[in-house]
């Protein structure tokens, strides 16, 4: 994808962190690049947390444009993950100070947007613009992770981000849910039945 210039058709990369957690948000990112290039874009999973630090700090001052959305606990409750996912990708292209004429979307489906715009499986590895939006959405879901752990170190978030892992789970069940905990999902709901069956 050519970077955006001004005069140019603006194509936003899009993605996701945080739908498998437990815990806390989901956040999605939307980026458009710029005509300053930055080196080392790609997939979240793939960086360190060092190198992820490194990369937002240069995206949010090179990129032509950026955004961020979030959709709550109680949203990811009331809607599911599929269609909160989608409202926060909603969110973040919104909150871009311009408006993008094309969305390059990860996965396999588009939030509805006003524009034009494709889902592409692995996008985050293949388009760099896409990689950019990888990039912010993991920072700023596990900042706001840490956030969580300071009201709630009982639970870890520190370490885990409020993935499921058996550190995670053996907390649930010793602490019980926090309100910040997704209700909607299997293992938490457990632990509330458990809570309170006579």
């Amino acid at each position: 994808m050519r970077p955006a210039a001004d005069g140019d058709e603006l194509v936003v990369g899009v993605d996701e962190a945080g739908r498998g957690p437990l815990a806390g948000p989901v956040v999605a990112a939307a980026v458009v690049l710029g005509a300053v290039p930055i080196a080392g874009l790609g997939d979240s999973k793939a960086k360190t947390e060092r190198q992820r630090e490194q990369l937002f700090e240069c995206i949010v001052r090179d990129a032509h444009a950026w955004g961020l959305g979030l959709a709550e606990v109680d949203e990811i409750d009331r809607l599911n993950i599929h269609h909160a996912t989608l409202l926060a990708m909603q969110r973040a292209v919104a909150a871009l100070p311009c408006r993008p004429a094309r969305a390059l979307i990860d996965g396999k489906f588009c939030p509805q947007l006003g524009c034009a715009a494709i889902a592409i499986v692995g996008g985050d590895a293949s388009e760099p613009a896409i990689g950019a939006a990888s990039i912010l959405a993991k920072v700023r879901r596990d900042r706001i992770m840490l956030d969580l752990h300071r009201r709630y170190p009982q639970y870890g978030f520190d370490r885990h981000k409020g993935y499921p892992t058996r550190q995670h789970l053996a907390a649930l069940h010793a602490a019980g849910v926090s309100p910040v905990h997704r209700r909607s999902y299997a293992p938490v709901r457990r632990v509330l039945a458990e809570r309170t069956a006579p």
